[in-house]
């Protein structure tokens, strides 16, 4: 009897047009659904006010997702084990005060001894919610909804004890470029470039190990699909970042705020997919009794989990403060978890753990600010806004459904 190797056609099944259509039938059709509606939107808009699609707008558009995004990929470190955190808002307020207020002409604390500890300070809280969920066996949307009440109160006292009247101004330039700064239009090109080179290569050696393996992949049409559509939409952001976006002075180049997000994309991605710890969190995800009868230490991921959503949510406070140019005690934090989930679940992160990936928090944050740009660039109320973004909320919950029992899972 021969064996069947790896490389055989049995072991990397033909693509058709057919096993298409099934992937939407049965909603396993991964972001295509996502793309088609944010293709939708961005067609919709640029109909009603053709300033949606022009360079200046585009660019603004990029930075008002950075907080959704960045918040996104700390919600989804929680999601995929089943978890939620509702006071990541406040969370990544605590960090962004922190930072500003250290950095502040009061204090003068050098920006390279800030920055760590203000991330440091919000790790630390992912990790006593963590803690509290894991030792006291409470839930953690009781936790950190307990959380979201205290970090409100506790920013609060921050900012108002500095004595500025409930707002913090920023005006350390580093922390201040983290979104209003530029690439050059060189430079510009070489993070494209290389972040597509990088995906690419992530994309084409994780299929070929697993097919080495004897696994389940993903056609090499569907791969090479993805790769061109990642270069196409490089080539277009690279253009209209290099665009010139002022009338009286010169100002192009990628914002410093992108490079970020791709990094923090790309650290969590690999971290997901090519390490222990998150294919243990995928596991846990999926069925955590199994895994702790396999000898794993569980709760050692748990905790992991949590603390790498404390580091995200900082990070994105970080950038929060930069683009607002400080920081005040009204942050709406209860608002911005919920595009953090929105922004996790729409990219396509099921709700019920076991699937996601950091790329959903990518698409799941330029929806929402798409939805809001856009709607902000017609005139459409503020009412009107909250609807529309909790209807494609909404229809991103279903695709989960309808994905899970199309996979044959009811958990």
């Amino acid at each position: 009897m021969s064996k069947t190797s790896p490389d055989s056609t049995e072991a990397t099944p033909r693509f058709t047009v057919g096993d298409l259509f099934k992937r939407l039938r049965t909603g396993n059709s991964g972001l295509i659904p996502i793309l088609v509606g944010l293709a939708a939107l961005v067609a919709y808009f640029d109909i009603r006010s053709h300033v949606f699609l022009s360079a200046a707008n585009v660019t603004n558009l990029f930075i008002q997702a950075t907080v959704f995004i960045l918040l996104g990929m700390a919600e989804i470190w929680l999601l995929l084990l089943g978890e939620i955190d509702l006071s990541i808002g406040f969370v990544a307020g605590i960090g962004a005060s922190t930072a500003v207020i250290l950095v502040d002409n009061k204090y003068h604390w050098p920006v390279l001894v800030v920055l760590p500890l203000a991330l440091a300070v919000t790790t630390l809280i992912g990790i006593l919610h963590g803690t509290l969920v894991i030792r006291l066996r409470l839930p953690s949307f009781v936790v950190t909804l307990a959380g979201q009440l205290g970090w409100a109160g506790v920013l609060i006292f921050l900012i108002d004890h500095q004595g500025t009247g409930g707002v913090v101004s920023l005006h350390e330039k580093v922390l201040a470029d983290l979104v209003n700064g530029n690439l050059t239009p060189m430079w510009t090109w070489i993070v494209s470039v290389g972040s597509v080179l990088l995906a690419a290569i992530f994309m084409i050696r994780g299929q070929a190990k697993r097919r080495a393996a004897g696994l389940e992949s993903t056609p090499m049409a569907i791969v090479a699909l993805k790769i061109g559509s990642l270069v196409i939409a490089a080539l277009v952001l690279v253009l209209i970042f290099n665009t010139d976006r002022a009338t009286f002075i010169v100002l192009h180049g990628m914002p410093f705020a992108i490079p970020i997000d791709i990094f923090i994309l790309l650290a969590g991605s690999f971290i997901l997919n090519k390490t222990k710890a998150g294919r243990y969190i995928y596991a846990i995800g999926g069925n955590s009794e199994a895994v702790r009868r396999a000898g794993v230490n569980v709760n050692r991921y748990r905790l992991l989990a949590f603390a790498l959503a404390g580091l995200t949510a900082g990070i994105a406070g970080l950038l929060y403060a930069s683009r607002l140019g400080g920081i005040s005690d009204g942050i709406d934090g209860g608002t911005l978890v919920l595009y953090a989930v929105a922004a996790a679940v729409i990219g396509g992160t099921s709700l019920f753990g076991g699937r996601g990936k950091m790329i959903h928090a990518v698409i799941g944050g330029v929806i929402i600010a798409t939805i809001y740009n856009g709607m902000a660039l017609i005139g459409m109320s503020a009412a009107t806004q909250y609807i529309a973004t909790a209807l494609v909320l909404l229809a991103a919950v279903t695709i989960d459904s309808v994905a899970r029992r199309g996979n044959g899972t009811t958990r």
